[in-house]
């Protein structure tokens, strides 16, 4: 199997997934499209990963390059209907790419909140064995206001109705973060605009107090990003 993933800041990789990847011996090629990387034949891959970042959908001008990922993006999940997972920013692209639409999340989610399966994410194969109402990390000003025609929402939370979605029976995506590990809060703090959002959400002290609550939850973290990865790599195959 190869899977490509589309990055768009260094420090938003696949992180904890990582580790599943190395376990089974994936291969796979990241394409860094915030420095200019071209996006490769999409033929020679079997599944597609889009990642977070701090740019939104329609930062087109300063980011012009997110068009042609929303080419690709259309072109995997609707013309060559291959296996999908957006996270983040990939869950806007998703959106954004296949016809919904994204805005303002007002406020902002920022820190460790619920989010909680519907009844569709209750029965999809992608949230088979996960909680009903799981712990996650959002760090996110911008959302997902209407899915595409036909998606399936899978999960919610107090402040977002769309928090994971599945798009034909090959696409998935989710606003919250299932990649995340030790780490990440440290590394995401360095990106000027997450660390004035973080700050401006949480206080002064807001990096201490997220680290500190991503810490306790680390083990049911890291338990549901393997739960997440199995269910995809069964769906690949």
């Amino acid at each position: 199997m190869r899977l490509l993933v589309f990055q768009h800041v260094e420090c938003e990789h696949p992180g904890s997934l990582r580790r599943f990847l190395a376990r089974d011996g994936v291969h796979w090629d990241a394409v860094e499209l915030d420095r200019g990387e071209a996006i490769p034949d999409l033929d020679g891959y079997d599944a597609l990963w889009v990642m977070g970042g701090p740019m939104d959908v329609w930062d087109i001008e300063d980011n012009p390059w997110l068009v042609a990922e929303k080419v690709a993006i259309r072109q995997w999940v609707a013309e060559l209907k291959k296996p999908f997972l957006g996270i983040c920013l990939g869950h806007q692209l998703l959106a954004d790419a296949l016809g919904g639409t994204c805005g303002p999340q007002t406020p902002p989610e920022i820190g460790i909140l619920d989010i909680e399966l519907t009844e569709d994410g209750r029965n999809d194969r992608l949230m088979t064995g996960l909680p009903a109402t799981q712990k996650c990390l959002q760090w996110h000003g911008v959302r997902v206001a209407q899915a595409p025609e036909g998606a399936a929402v899978l999960a919610r939370s107090a402040l977002s109705p769309i928090q994971a979605m599945r798009v034909n029976e090959n696409a998935w995506s989710m606003q919250y973060h299932v990649e995340v590990e030790p780490d990440t809060v440290e590394n995401w703090a360095t990106i000027p605009d997450y660390l004035e959002d973080l700050i401006e959400a949480l206080g002064d002290n807001g990096v201490a107090e997220l680290r500190a609550s991503a810490e306790q939850e680390m083990p049911g973290f890291l338990s549901a990003s393997e739960t997440l990865y199995t269910n995809f790599m069964e769906a690949v195959r």
